[in-house]
């Protein structure tokens, strides 16, 4: 029931454009699980996969393995390990550069098999011979076996036939607006559209990562884009009508 406060007609208002229509999200996917993912970019030289994928591994409690073929290096560069800020003291990251796709993907199950690493993440630009079904399908086996997640980024590639269990498609998407000036810049946000998994419907999510949050489910949350209007959304109109 509305209040008589101005907040309390303001959370009012609030609620009721979250809960009319049927339910605002649907169920967030669980983007750390033990398996092989992949990540693809939309566009040639988005760098949203990374960050992404970056995003999905921060929960690690052990070292992630890294590698990257020349390709990648050229059209992305090396990562600057000191600037991954958001991982924990425990998840430094071992980086492996290889000349070739075949090279990362002996790497990566090599990896894979290890249960003493966080994580497992390998770049491979191009859609090259080797990177077929039978080499994904290695990787997931090796992933599911040993409990390490396993994500594959794909740049520079459509996507031919692969085992792994869900694949995503990320792009750049406008930053999380300020909460108290609009005008500065917010937190990182990307859309991440899953177009094929085995366990669970597609979608494509509005992607919010704030590592500031004291839960796992505030830093990384994932919004459905397919029907009704976000949580930011509402809350931008409030504070528009506020000003007003």
């Amino acid at each position: 029931m509305p209040t008589d406060s101005h907040n309390g007609n303001a959370l009012y208002r609030l609620q009721h454009t979250l809960q009319t229509g049927p339910e605002r999200c649907a169920e967030p996917p669980a983007i750390g699980a033990s398996s092989l993912q992949e990540a693809l970019s939309s566009s040639a030289f988005d760098t949203a996969a990374t960050a992404f994928v970056l995003a999905a591994l921060e929960e690690a409690q052990a070292p992630l393995l890294w590698v990257q073929d020349r390709m990648s290096r050229r059209e992305f560069g090396r990562i600057n390990t000191p600037g991954l800020t958001g991982l924990k003291d425990e998840a430094h990251v071992l980086h492996v550069a290889v000349n070739n796709a075949r090279d990362v993907l002996w790497a990566m199950e090599e990896g894979a098999s290890c249960a003493g690493l966080g994580g497992v993440l390998g770049e491979i630009h191009g859609g090259p011979a080797v990177l077929d079904f039978t080499a994904t399908k290695r990787l997931v086996l090796r992933s599911e076996a040993s409990g390490v997640p396993v994500w594959l980024i794909r740049s520079g590639d459509t996507g031919g036939l692969s085992a792994a269990r869900e694949r995503w498609r990320v792009s750049t998407h406008p930053p999380t607006p300020h909460f108290y000036d609009p005008q500065a810049p917010g937190h990182p946000a990307w859309q991440a559209e899953l177009f094929r998994a085995r366990s669970r419907p597609p979608g494509t999510w509005t992607v919010h990562h704030d590592p500031s949050k004291d839960r796992k489910q505030d830093r990384l949350r994932l919004v459905s884009q397919t029907r009704h209007a976000t949580l930011d959304d509402a809350a931008a109109r409030e504070r528009t009508s506020h000003a007003g």
